[in-house]
């Protein structure tokens, strides 16, 4: 199983970026499916999931309004859509899936947002 993140890149803060992560291999049946980020000199944190249902949820208020997660499950494919973007949104984005009890984690794409 493979997980491949893209569409990062350096926006200005208020910009808007959409993320994507697709599952290949012999993977059929997503679990939960989420995105994590890592700023410089800190910890990886949770930013979304979403499940196979396409129930989100979300770290917290300062993510919630301006992230959206969504997914493809005929394409095994995740989605972030990111609005009003801030420096303190700069990080790395890593995508991450639970199949088959296994957890898998993508390369990370990065995001870093401009003052």
């Amino acid at each position: 199983v493979q997980l491949q993140a893209s569409g990062g890149g350096l926006v200005q803060a208020g910009g808007s970026l959409r993320l994507s992560c697709a599952a290949s291999g012999d993977i059929f049946y997503i679990d939960d499916m989420g995105w994590y980020r890592q700023a410089p000199g800190k910890q990886r944190e949770f930013v979304a999931r979403i499940t196979r249902s396409g129930i989100a949820s979300y770290a917290d208020s300062s993510v919630k309004g301006r992230l959206t997660i969504s997914r493809d499950n005929a394409k095994k494919m995740v989605y972030l859509q990111m609005t009003s973007l801030k420096p303190e949104d700069t990080a790395v984005y890593y995508c991450k899936i639970n199949h088959s009890g296994r957890t898998y984690w993508g390369k990370g794409t990065q995001v870093t947002v401009s003052s």
